[in-house]
C-alpha cells in the first residue's frame, strides 16, 4: 500500500502530499508532468530541469504533442558527500523522470486541442507540475490573448474535473452492471450500492462539481481510498504550483498575482506554491560554462534586491531548479538510500514506508526473496563518526552501525548493506 498519513509533528507542513499519496501506484520509477495552457513555459522548464535541451521550445500553442520525458538529477548535499568521501570510479545519483505534456485549452475534457491526447498522457504520470503564467511578454502569445493567472488555473482546473466527472459516470454505470449480474437482476432494475461505494462516489461528485481536487479531501475511510485508486481520477495525484514571473518580479520577491494565487490554491484544497522565473532561470543556465560570469550575475541581481528594501536571505537571488526537483520528488513521496563503497556510490529510490527487504528488491529482486538483514547507519551518524575515513570502521567503533530485520522501515539518508541468501532448488 503508498504510504498512510501518519500524524505528527510536521503534519501542517506536508501540504496534503501523504494526503494525496493514498491514492497512488506503488512504484519507485514515479513520474511529475508539466500542465498548464500553451505558452506558459512547460518546455522551457522541462528542458531547464534536465540541464538539456531535449524538449522542443517553440511559440506554438502545441509545439509539445508527444510527451517529452527528461530524467532530472535530483539535488542531494548528503549524496554528494558521500562520493566526495569514497571518490569512487562509479557515482550514480538518484534521478527524478519529468514529462513535458501538451498545453491544454478550454473545452479539452470534449477534445478541444490536443484535448485527448493531453488527458491520456497526464492520466499516465502519477504527479502533476501546474506551471501558472504569471509574467507579460509581447512575443510570447497567450492562448487567450491576455495575462490572467487565475483564469487559466479555473481553466486547467475545470477541464480536470470535467474529465474526472465524466469518469466517474462510467465507473457508476460499470458498478451498477457488476451488482446486476452478480445478484443475476434485470438491467433495467436499480441496484442497491455497498455503503463503502455510495460514499466514495458521493464524496468524489461533491469535490468535482466545486471545481475541486479529490485527492485533497480528509474525510475518505480507508475502504473508499480502496475503491477511489482504481477509478483513475486525475484530480487524485498531488500538484505543486509553479508560478513563472518575469526576472524582475522573481529579484524583487512579489508580483500583484501571487497574493491572488495563493487565495486561488487555498481555496481550492490547498498546496504548495513555487514562485520562480524561465527568464532568470535561461539567463543564468546560458552562463553555466563560465562559474565567475554565474557568480557576477548573481551577485549584480542580489544587490538589485537590497536596493528595492530586501533584506538577509530575502535579497539572496539563486536558482529555483533544485527546489522543484526536490518538490516533486516529495510530492510522489520518494525518498533515498545509499550503498557505498570503493568502486561505487549510488543513491537508490524508494517510496517513504518501504521496508528493508523491499529496497533491498530495489537493488535485485534476489537480495529480497532471499533477504537475511540490512546493516545500516544513518547519514548524520556517518558524517559525525567516520573522522574522514572512506569506510565504517570508526562508525562501528562509536556504536552506530546497527543489524535491522524484515520490519525496518527505512528512513531518509540511510547507508546500508543487505545480507541475502538465496539458495537453488535441488536438482531432480
Amino acid at each position: 500500500m503508498p504510504p498512510k498519513n501518519k500524524k505528527g509533528k510536521g503534519e501542517s507542513e506536508d501540504l496534503g502530499l501523504m494526503r494525496a499519496a493514498r491514492f497512488g501506484r506503488v512504484k519507485n520509477d514515479l513520474q511529475m508532468g508539466f500542465v498548464g495552457l500553451p505558452n506558459v513555459g512547460k518546455s522551457t522548464l522541462t528542458n531547464l530541469l534536465a540541464g538539456n535541451h531535449c524538449a522542443e521550445a517553440a511559440n506554438y500553442p502545441f509545439c509539445t504533442i508527444d510527451p517529452n520525458i527528461s530524467v532530472c538529477v535530483v539535488p542531494d548535499k548528503q549524496f554528494k558527500y558521500l562520493a566526495d568521501t569514497y571518490k569512487p570510479p562509479s557515482v550514480v545519483p538518484a534521478v527524478l523522470k519529468v514529462v513535458d505534456i501538451a498545453g491544454l485549452i478550454r473545452g479539452a475534457s470534449e477534445g478541444a486541442g490536443l484535448g485527448n491526447a493531453f488527458l491520456s498522457h497526464i492520466a499516465a504520470v502519477d504527479g502533476i507540475f501546474h506551471l501558472v503564467r504569471a509574467f507579460d511578454n509581447d512575443e510570447v502569445i497567450h492562448v487567450d490573448d491576455s495575462v490572467d493567472p487565475i483564469r487559466d488555473m479555473e481553466t486547467i482546473q475545470s477541464e480536470l474535473c470535467l474529465k474526472d466527472k465524466d469518469t466517474l459516470t462510467k465507473v457508476l454505470q460499470r458498478e451498477k452492471d457488476r451488482v446486476r449480474k452478480e445478484k443475476g437482476v434485470a438491467r433495467s432494475s436499480e441496484p442497491t450500492l455497498s455503503e463503502s461505494f455510495q460514499g466514495a462516489y458521493e464524496k468524489c461528485s461533491k469535490l468535482l462539481e466545486s471545481n475541486t481536487p479529490v485527492q485533497t479531501c480528509e474525510d475518505f475511510k480507508d475502504s473508499e481510498v480502496e475503491l477511489i485508486r482504481d477509478w483513475g481520477l486525475i484530480t487524485t495525484k498531488p500538484q505543486v504550483y509553479i508560478v513563472n514571473m518575469t526576472q524582475k518580479n522573481f529579484v524583487r520577491k512579489g508580483s500583484k498575482w501571487l497574493p491572488k494565487i495563493g487565495e486561488w490554491v487555498k481555496a481550492h484544497g490547498g498546496g504548495q506554491i513555487i514562485p520562480m522565473s524561465c527568464e532568470f532561470e535561461q539567463n543564468f543556465t546560458d552562463l553555466k560554462d563560465d562559474k565567475a560570469a554565474q557568480k557576477a550575475f548573481l551577485e549584480e541581481l542580489s544587490e538589485e534586491a537590497k536596493k528595492l528594501g530586501l533584506k538577509g536571505p530575502q535579497a539572496d537571488v539563486k536558482s529555483v531548479i533544485p527546489r522543484i526537483i526536490r518538490s516533486g520528488r516529495a510530492a510522489l513521496c520518494l525518498q533515498s538510500f545509499y550503498t557505498c563503497g570503493p568502486k561505487e556510490v549510488r543513491a537508490w529510490t524508494i517510496m517513504k514506508g518501504t521496508n528493508a527487504p523491499q529496497a533491498a528488491g530495489v537493488i535485485h529482486t534476489d537480495f529480497e526473496r532471499g533477504f537475511i538483514k540490512a546493516e545500516v547507519t544513518n547519514y548524520k551518524d556517518f558524517v559525525e563518526h567516520h573522522d574522514g575515513q572512506p569506510s565504517m570502521s570508526k562508525v562501528k567503533e562509536a556504536g552506530k552501525y546497527r543489524q535491522e530485520g524484515k520490519n525496518y522501515e527505512m528512513q531518509e539518508g540511510d547507508i546500508c548493506i543487505f545480507m541475502h541468501n538465496v539458495t537453488a532448488g535441488k536438482k531432480k
